[in-house]
């Protein structure tokens, strides 16, 4: 592309988001270059400078235009004004007809895609915002079985997307705008202005990281607020850092945030946490050490701070009784500020079903799908047949990478099977059609 304008990312290690940002640009075969600012001070310098102070990776500029990390990055690229910045035509073709499409590519995602590219049916798999899912936020997973030794999420991930290719899985980075139910074949439309008929749809879109809506959010996400440790820490190394959320997700994000914290403190609005012995176990211990300290019954209210100068202290509210923000009218409510120089949210996820909300998929008040379920086959069946659930757009309470990779082979079954009846039924109409036009 000889009139390509000239693409720049700023990236640093271990750094996930960074991944999904060249993934991007390397589906529309846009060359770029890539400056990593880990350990490189001058560069990291030169980036917040000309990304107007955001000190978060990855930082994406089109012939020295900030599009910014990869939220903006992806925004603009559902809209189609990526291309447009890229000079790359969009599509006019009419809607391409696919025997399987699944929708998403963390590890139910994948796993479905494996598993159907093996039974034939050539399964399109659209990667949406999250490339990768969950796990790519994960550095090291030690309880995937097989590696003894562990593996970190972004490896793991890009393993099974080989292996899924392999079997005959076409990927596509884009994101599901609408499936249309009223008809079939299922029409799919992207966010981007492409469209698919397809014959079934598995729904393995995952979760996203919640935010509080608090005062100073908006203005600080990226500038010293995230929802991504292992993006994100190493740019506040030395500074004291808060994280917000008592499940295994803020447990793993406070331990791995000692690595580059003067002290972690962990912000929890109960008395007890939610997340397993081990990862307690583990906090318990980095409290020993002076690295953790936990602020249990207590919640975030406010963020403050500047997009120039991050994140300066918080506002905190105080009470024993636990779920202060529910009690700001007791005495007993103590608010204060509190000195710290970044903010990570874990405090759970919103399942990615929005798509599905104009079909007759049943969900519940979370937006979870409901699946049939119970023994024997069908148990990832929605209530739409040729329509399947898997991971964590279903799964509120176990939400594992093994749980989600066998719920993704469940899907990918059940989907294969529904195929195949549908293949009978229509070479019984045929048959049965010479018959019908003799009457």
């Amino acid at each position: 592309m000889s009139d390509q304008p000239r693409v720049e990312i700023y990236t640093k290690e271990d750094c996930p988001y960074c991944e999904k940002a060249k993934d991007l640009f390397d589906s529309k075969g846009v060359e770029y270059e890539t400056y990593n600012v880990t350990g490189d001070d001058d560069r990291f310098e030169e980036m917040v400078e000309r990304a107007d102070g955001r000190k978060t990776a990855p930082e994406v500029f089109i012939d020295d235009e900030l599009i910014g990390g990869w939220d903006d990055t992806s925004a603009l690229d559902e809209t189609g004004e990526l291309d447009e910045k890229l000079g790359i035509e969009s599509e006019t073709d009419d809607a391409e007809h696919r025997t399987l499409i699944i929708a998403g590519t963390g590890i139910a995602g994948l796993t479905a895609a494996i598993y159907a590219g093996r039974s034939n049916n050539e399964p399109l798999v659209i990667e949406g915002d999250e490339p990768g899912g969950q796990l790519t936020l994960t550095t090291d997973v030690a309880n995937y079985p097989g590696f003894p030794d562990g593996i970190g999420g972004p490896e793991l991930v890009n393993r099974m997307k080989e292996q899924a290719k392999q079997f005959g899985a076409e990927l596509k980075n884009g994101i599901i705008e609408s499936v249309d139910d009223s008809s079939r074949p299922f029409r799919v439309e992207l966010t981007n202005g492409d469209v698919y008929t397809a014959d079934a749809v598995i729904a393995a879109s995952g979760a996203s990281a919640r935010t509080l809506d608090i005062p100073g959010e908006d203005e600080l996400m990226g500038y010293g607020l995230s929802t991504c440790a292992t993006c994100d820490g190493a740019f506040f190394r030395g500074e004291d850092m808060l994280v917000v959320g008592g499940g295994d997700a803020a447990m793993e994000e406070a331990t791995f945030l000692t690595k580059f914290a003067d002290t972690v403190y962990l912000v929890h609005r109960r008395e007890e946490f939610r997340a397993e012995d081990y990862w307690v176990d583990r906090v318990r211990e980095k409290v020993e050490a002076g690295e953790i300290e936990i602020m249990k019954n207590t919640e975030l209210t406010e963020i403050h701070g500047s997009q120039e100068e991050g994140v300066d202290h918080v506002t905190l509210v105080e009470n024993d009784k636990g779920h202060p923000t529910d009690r700001l009218d007791d005495p007993e409510t103590e608010e204060f500020d509190f000195d710290v120089g970044a903010v990570f949210f874990a405090i759970g996820h919103t399942p990615n079903t929005d798509y599905l909300e104009a079909t007759g998929v049943q969900m519940d008040d979370e937006g979870y799908l409901k699946t049939t379920g119970g023994d024997g086959g069908g148990q990832t069946e929605t209530h739409v047949p040729g329509i399947f659930g898997a991971g964590d757009v279903v799964d509120y309470h176990y939400q594992q990478a093994v749980t989600a990779a066998g719920m993704g082979s469940k899907a990918a079954l059940d989907a294969d099977e529904y195929l195949e009846d549908l293949e009978r039924a229509d070479s019984s109409a045929e048959e049965a059609e010479p018959a019908a036009a003799d009457d």
